[in-house]
């Protein structure tokens, strides 16, 4: 699917998006990397993807458990 949009970080649940910033940052904590409530784009490349990673592995987790009928974690 083609988009001229050049950010492709759009939420595209905006009811969401709270909650993904919220986990950013829970996350980013969890690994003891700093962020602003605004603007990180000082972030390494590194610690960006790390906290990126770290999310998709938590949200894999939570949609395996909803699957598997287990809602706890």
């Amino acid at each position: 699917m083609a988009n001229n949009n050049s950010n492709n970080n759009q939420i595209n649940v905006p009811e969401a998006r709270q909650a993904m910033y919220d986990m950013k940052h829970e996350v980013a904590n969890e690994l003891g990397i700093s962020l602003n409530d605004g603007y990180n784009g000082n972030l390494s490349s590194k610690d960006a993807g790390h906290i990126g990673g770290n999310m998709v592995k938590k949200m894999i987790e939570a949609q395996e458990r909803q699957m598997s009928g287990n809602a706890r974690g």
